[in-house]
């Protein structure tokens, strides 16, 4: 078995709660649609991170009460504050066990397309 990471970005309407859980949840659900990821028991852990300017909320926390994945690893973490960076940006890595020959398919909606 191997461990790949699948990177995903999407930019969020503004430091809420609501939005930051919408992004995340779309973010996250294409993520997983994209990469044909049926058994989420596949999933060893899930980085999340975001950028200053969004700190109302901990996107884990999201996952874990909708698509009720209490026992998956998750992180949240701020990123660094570099000058010209996107801002309102929501990113998550998902480290999946999986098949050698598996290719990920990077996912990056909205404002977020332009890290691409």
């Amino acid at each position: 078995m191997y461990t790949k990471g699948i990177r995903g970005a999407i930019t969020v309407d503004n430091n809420s709660e609501v939005s930051i859980k919408a992004a995340t949840l779309e973010l996250f659900g294409t993520m997983l649609i994209d990469n044909d990821i049926e058994d989420v028991s596949n999933i060893s852990h899930v980085i999340f991170t975001l950028t200053p300017d969004l700190n109302a909320a901990f996107p884990a926390k999201f996952i874990r009460e909708e698509l009720k994945l209490d026992n998956l690893a998750m992180m949240c973490y701020h990123e660094l504050d570099v000058p010209d960076a996107i801002e309102n940006c929501l990113r998550i890595l998902i480290v999946l066990n999986c098949s050698k020959d598996f290719v990920p398919k990077f996912v990056y909606l909205k404002g977020a397309k332009k890290l691409r």
